[in-house]
């Protein structure tokens, strides 16, 4: 092997570990709010603690990632590669906010502890489900660089935020008829928002695939319905 078959070989190989990284970042992220909403189903206050601790692995993941690409730009990549630089970038960010957004939820349950009704839990569980998948799906999407698993991701965010417009309007209406309600309501309605956004962030990714296999060409148009906006007293 010569000298620039070998940098060549040790520039993949660097960029394969970037990879990993981000993959491992991605499935700590989603295990966060895997056990986030676990604590809140079992109201599991040591649970949520776990959560909100845990979100330093995230951020320190992330300083790693930043590190690792900029040491490969100093390398002088190819126009391709700094496409997969941006990308990793990007998606670092997302998932480092999915974990700011899991120890949120988790803060909020630790809070609520023993004053969460079976049907609030209900509604939020129904709504973290989805977006737990939707960050899953999209993680095996960048793994694998399947453009299409990425826009059915990004075409789907339509239907969590249906899910989150009804928890919405159900807690507004509970927050209407029984004042005692209020307080529960609003740390509920928080953590729906941070499901949302986590949602959001899975598309942001999805388009950072379709960017990574297909460049500068749009995507196709997605339709946005988080309608919660128009429902706020």
């Amino acid at each position: 092997m010569n000298h620039h078959q070998h940098i060549v070989k040790s520039y993949d190989e660097e960029q394969h570990s970037l990879l990993d990284e981000l993959i491992r970042m991605g499935k700590i992220a989603n295990a966060q709010l895997d056990a986030a909403l676990k604590a809140i189903e079992c109201q599991d206050t040591a649970l949520a603690k776990q959560v909100v601790d845990g979100d330093a692995a995230i951020d320190a993941l992330e300083q790693q990632i930043n590190q690792d690409v900029i040491h490969l730009i100093r390398r002088g990549p190819l126009a391709t590669d700094l496409r997969i630089l941006l990308a990793a970038l990007r998606a670092a960010a997302d998932l480092e906010r999915v974990g700011d957004y899991a120890a949120n939820i988790a803060k909020r349950s630790i809070v609520l502890s023993d004053s969460l009704a079976p049907a609030h839990v209900r509604g939020l569980a129904e709504l973290g489900k989805r977006a737990s998948q939707q960050l899953r799906d999209v993680l095996l999407a960048y793994r694998v660089r399947n453009a299409d698993a990425a826009l059915r991701v990004y075409q789907h965010d339509a239907e969590l935020d249906d899910l989150y417009t009804a928890l919405f309007r159900e807690l507004l209406t509970y927050m209407m008829e029984d004042p005692r309600a209020i307080t529960t309501c609003t740390h509920l309605l928080f953590m729906a928002k941070n499901l949302e956004r986590i949602g959001d962030h899975a598309t942001n990714i999805a388009e950072n695939v379709w960017f990574l296999v297909h460049g500068e060409t749009p995507l196709p148009p997605r339709e946005k319905r988080d309608a919660s906006s128009a429902l706020a007293p």
